[in-house]
């Protein structure tokens, strides 16, 4: 069995395509293209522009993933799409290129929750088998257990994302978005020596994020660290003429910036994974989403998973980041079980919740 995947949620869009070998052997990759839009320093991607993108490319790579797969539309079983979450419009460009395909070729549709296609391609790559999860990206943070096929929540961000906190930083400080704004983020924080008082708010399994990017934002702009080049030139210049210049070292850099915003946000989460852990009686954490691509993240997850004699499971950017292949992972999987979507029902939901999914391919 074929598959092909269409990822459009944010501002990647991704084209895959999977095999199921009729022998039940693990599946394989055949294709995973991608492009993404990135939106000029210290602004963030709006949905219009990011939905003209994901138009524009879309028929493209299609093309390529079918070439780079050697396959014909005469050997796909089906089109998987992202359904929700998500942005609507770059929702609906692709989801509405999913529908034009099927009709085209007569092909089944799976509509797939993205979060769903996440931690399908995370337990297939890593070997996880009945891991707790913690998914975060830009616009996701949630801990995870699959119980009774359904992916249970366990907690979640109060507000905004993991992600979208870190990208908002990367705004703040004028930090260039490609490849994209987390990695520039993790690679700054790298080159941070000093760690600075942020808010770290976890109530019960819960997050909350934005009081930390408040402050944050609030040190920047105190010590003249955000925005342009230009002005941050400008700011240092004006403090060589003041008193408090003579204490320059004591101030925070943008790196030490970064360094603690990380520091602080992964702490929390690395908190909430363990008590989930504890819950649930596991020794196993998988880490799925953009953010999980962060070294700094997954070190943390397992100096904690070692201390509870357990193990922490990651991936790299190829399957971390939005890509096509992990929602024809997830749709083929509900294909198998009859769980294809009319056409009639195809409409996306920015608002589709993880554990609304029926995961009738799971037994165990």
């Amino acid at each position: 069995m074929i598959g092909i995947g269409m990822e459009g949620s944010a501002n990647k869009v991704g084209i895959g395509i999977m095999l199921h070998p009729e022998d039940g052997s693990e599946p394989k990759v055949l294709a995973n293209v991608r492009h993404t839009y990135n939106a000029p320093p210290g602004e963030g991607f709006l949905p219009k522009d990011t939905a003209r993108h994901h138009r524009a490319w879309v028929v493209k790579l299609v093309k390529d993933a079918l070439k780079e797969a050697k396959v014909t539309v005469d050997d796909v079983d089906c089109i998987c799409f992202t359904q929700g979450p998500g942005m609507g419009a770059p929702l609906q460009s692709v989801a509405i290129a999913a529908r034009m395909m099927s009709l085209l070729w007569g092909k089944k549709l799976v509509g797939v929750n993205h979060c769903v296609g996440h931690i399908e391609m995370g337990r297939l790559i890593t070997g996880a088998s009945n891991p707790v999860v913690l998914y975060v990206s830009g616009g996701n943070t949630q801990v995870i257990a699959y119980s009774s096929q359904r992916y249970r929540i366990f907690g979640e961000t109060l507000d905004i994302a993991v992600g979208n906190c870190l990208d908002r930083f990367a705004r703040t400080l004028h930090i260039p978005n490609d490849p994209f704004p987390g990695y520039n983020i993790e690679q700054l924080a790298k080159q941070g020596k000093r760690l600075v008082d942020l808010p770290y708010v976890v109530k019960g399994m819960d997050c909350s994020f934005s009081g930390i990017l408040a402050a944050s934002d609030g040190l920047a702009a105190t010590y003249g660290l955000g925005g342009s080049e230009q002005a941050k030139l400008d700011a240092e210049k004006s403090a060589l003429n003041t008193e408090e210049s003579q204490d320059l070292d004591a101030k925070p850099t943008r790196a030490d910036l970064c360094f603690s915003l990380q520091e602080t946000v992964f702490s929390m989460l690395v908190e909430i994974t363990e008590r989930a852990m504890a819950h649930v009686g596991s020794k196993e954490v998988l880490i799925v989403g953009g953010v999980g691509c962060n070294e700094r993240l997954q070190e943390m997850m397992g100096i904690m998973a070692r201390d509870r004699g357990g193990s922490v499971f990651a991936t790299d950017e190829r399957f971390c980041i939005d890509n096509g292949i992990m929602i024809a992972q997830a749709g083929m999987l509900a294909h198998k079980m009859g769980l294809n979507t009319p056409l009639k029902d195809t409409i996306c939901t920015q608002r589709f919740r993880t554990d609304e999914v029926w995961v009738k391919w799971r037994d165990d």
